[in-house]
């Protein structure tokens, strides 16, 4: 496990318009559901990629704008399918980091001796979210925060819709393990296009090579049944994120976040069996 420790972070005190928009989704999404509190430290899971960036680096300009004080946390967890052994680290996310000074935590993914490679997208998330939960506890975090965005939270939704039957999609906040920790996606309201040119404008460094099985998966498909859809229906992604949402508040069956040990592994819907931090 490897540490940088400094906590100050190098920020302009000037913010942009087009950062102050993006601050401002963030801030409804904090508004609608529980996700920041004073005195959180706060896990950001850092896959290397422009989501997760843009979620830490707006996050810290956000405290700037906020009486709330919270702590950030970055950990990248090296590995994918193909198991940790084989997986190097992302040296222009390491670069990043230490560039803007930020105390980061990077470690291997745990995986069982026993565990079968390559492995599918089920076993691959179940395997680098317990090793960041495992390291958040030790840290003592309280919160843990995904840089999934609008239009992945439209994908789930329709993932579970085709695959599963039913309509519902990552939820913006979850408990675990009875509320010792909380999953937070402050990006909810945010667009994978904004955080394309919010990366751009921001001179972020390319991410990192796609997983070997990111071209084949069932997430890539939808995606692109999306674009397609675009084309003709201008309002079909927000439509289908308010019809997942809405079903998930009728029925408190539909959001299975709150789950209690990830020893176990049981049934999940689509945000489970392909969660990516991108």
């Amino acid at each position: 496990m490897s540490w940088l420790v400094n906590e100050k972070v190098n920020m302009s005190k000037k913010v942009s318009q087009k950062t102050l928009a993006l601050i401002k989704k963030i801030n409804r999404a904090f508004k609608e559901y529980p996700m920041l509190s004073d005195g959180d430290r706060v896990a950001i899971a850092m896959s290397g990629g422009h989501d997760s960036m843009s979620l830490l680096h707006l996050l810290e300009i956000r405290k700037s704008l906020t009486p709330e004080r919270y702590k950030l946390i970055p950990i990248h967890i090296i590995g994918d399918a193909r198991g940790p052994n084989d997986t190097p680290e992302h040296k222009p996310l390491i670069e990043w980091l230490e560039a803007n000074r930020y105390a980061y935590i990077i470690a291997p993914m745990q995986i069982a001796p026993d565990e079968k490679l390559p492995m599918n997208c089920q076993r691959c998330t179940w395997n680098r979210r317990s090793t960041l939960f495992k390291i958040a506890n030790r840290l003592g975090c309280n919160k843990i925060a995904f840089g999934h965005h609008f239009d992945d939270m439209v994908e789930t939704a329709l993932l579970n819709l085709l695959y599963q039957g039913r309509m519902a999609t990552m939820y913006p906040y979850a408990p675990y393990f009875g509320g010792e920790f909380s999953l937070i996606r402050p990006l909810t309201y945010v667009t994978k296009k904004e955080l394309i040119a919010y990366a751009l404008n921001n001179d972020f460094p390319s991410p990192p090579p796609d997983c070997p099985r990111g071209h084949v998966s069932k997430r890539k498909m939808v995606a692109d049944i999306l674009n397609i859809a675009d084309q003709d229906y201008q309002n079909m992604r927000w439509n289908i994120f308010r019809a997942a949402i809405n079903c998930m508040k009728l029925d408190p069956k539909a959001n299975l976040f709150d789950s209690s040990d990830l020893s176990v592994e049981k049934e999940k819907s689509y945000h489970e069996m392909e969660f990516m931090e991108e």
